[in-house]
């Protein structure tokens, strides 16, 4: 067994099982790039979603806030030409 191409065969075996190994070793890097890369766009995704709902729920609140102060304005433009109305009623029964 200890001949010259019994080593050759072993040292070629062993070539082999080391170049298998490798690879075994590159597929499994390239298989957890592969989940790190899928954690990271989703990560990315949910990421915007919250930001778009953020951007979403502050123009709804200043949408609300407009409302509410044009709600307020009319109202005191009615009080306003309810006090002068009623103004004008008493300069006429002067």
């Amino acid at each position: 067994m200890q001949t010259d191409e019994m080593r050759q065969a072993m040292s070629t075996l062993k070539a082999f099982s080391e170049k298998e190994r490798a690879y075994h070793q590159y597929q499994a890097r390239q298989n957890y790039l592969r989940q790190q890369q899928s954690i990271q766009n989703y990560l990315d995704t949910l990421r915007a979603e919250t930001e778009r709902a953020r951007v979403e729920m502050e123009q709804a609140r200043a949408a609300e806030e407009q409302a509410r102060a044009a709600e307020a304005r009319e109202r005191a433009e009615k009080e306003a030409a309810l006090a002068e109305i009623e103004r004008l009623k008493a300069l006429l029964r002067n």
